[in-house]
């Protein structure tokens, strides 16, 4: 984990520094009245209409007039991994006041994405195996296939055209995360305000993964139906039922214990094309507006946390692995 971590962020810290219309040069432009997506180019034109003192000074500002080595020290370990670095877009946060403040709306619509995920998707692969070619698992798979082959993005703007107004239905808010009056609700009307608010956006977030999971299921249980050890069971009098919830089950979960350790990193889960469609105010809209005001700290801090959380999910499904299989053992 330690090498591929520093892996990811010294390639990652060394592209922010050394590609060009880095916030230097966006601050150039601007001054210039030029637009934010000028390229570097005319860098020396730009930097000849003011002195090199000011110059300097505006590097300084941005941190970039120090070495590419030196900068990333301090921002590896005085700035501990830029997390008390200050946003360049929001000069009185910090990275991690940033990062914070966003991370809660993103979390709960991650865990709730991740929990319907597995909540229907795996009773609906155990239903489609057993019921392997028959009109329910034809109708499903139709269903199913339909939903993965929409892209998020289409498929939030088809849920906002049919049912936020316009010429169909006016159920669901268009955008944001809770009404103006939110602060004036009871606790629990502010629950049900939230929960009206989430279920167009919840929806698109779990339709990515919803095909991928229900047939992993289905075909990891239908692989392990067809195994000798099943055969021995029901040739030794048990019941069909027995072997399947008994013994097969258990041995069809490996495949999906894979996604269990994506739980650590639900709150960055949310897709910024579905928060930016939704306008929520989750982790995906501030990675995006860090991209594009070139607010590298930030872009930086929201990757750290990314990657940690990534590599600690991926050992928890290994440990996942062990504990449905116990016959997997990775000290060997």
């Amino acid at each position: 984990m330690i090498p591929t971590f520093f892996g990811i962020v010294v390639i990652c810290f060394a592209l922010t520094r050394l590609l060009p219309g880095g916030p230097v040069e966006e601050y150039l432009a601007k001054r210039k009245g030029i637009g934010g997506g000028e390229s570097s180019k005319s860098s020396s034109s730009k930097q000849g209409d003011i002195s090199p003192e000011e110059l300097k000074k505006i590097q300084e500002y941005y941190g970039y007039d120090k070495p590419i080595y030196v900068a990333f020290y301090q921002w590896l370990w005085v700035e501990r991994m830029g997390m008390k670095s200050s946003s360049l877009r929001y000069t009185n946060k910090t990275v991690f006041e940033s990062i914070v403040e966003k991370m809660p709306v993103s979390l709960i619509f991650g865990l709730t994405g991740f929990l319907l995920t597995y909540l229907i998707c795996i009773p609906l692969g155990i239903s489609k195996a057993l019921k392997d070619g028959a009109a329910f698992d034809l109708i499903t798979s139709v269903l199913v296939f339909i939903g993965y082959s929409l892209p998020p993005l289409t498929f939030g703007i088809l849920l906002k055209l049919f049912f936020c107004g316009g010429n169909f239905y006016d159920i669901f808010p268009a955008t944001g995360y809770y009404s103006d009056n939110y602060d004036s609700l009871t606790s629990w009307g502010k629950f049900l305000d939230v929960a009206h608010h989430m279920v167009l956006p919840v929806l698109c977030y779990i339709i990515g993964n919803f095909a991928i999971t229900t047939i992993l299921m289905k075909n990891s249980l239908m692989e392990h139906i067809s195994q000798d050890y099943i055969r021995t069971v029901i040739a030794r009098g048990g019941k069909f039922k027995v072997a399947i919830w008994g013994h097969a089950l258990r041995n069809a979960f490996i495949p999906i214990a894979t996604g269990f350790g994506s739980i650590l990193t639900v709150m960055f889960a949310g897709s910024v094309i579905i928060e930016r469609v939704f306008e929520i105010p989750g982790m995906g809209r501030l990675s995006l507006s860090a991209i594009e005001g070139r607010d590298y700290p930030v872009f930086l801090g929201i990757l750290v946390m990314t990657t940690i959380l990534g590599m600690l999910g991926n050992m928890l499904s290994d440990f996942c692995y062990m504990i449905i299989d116990p016959r997997i053992n990775f000290d060997k």
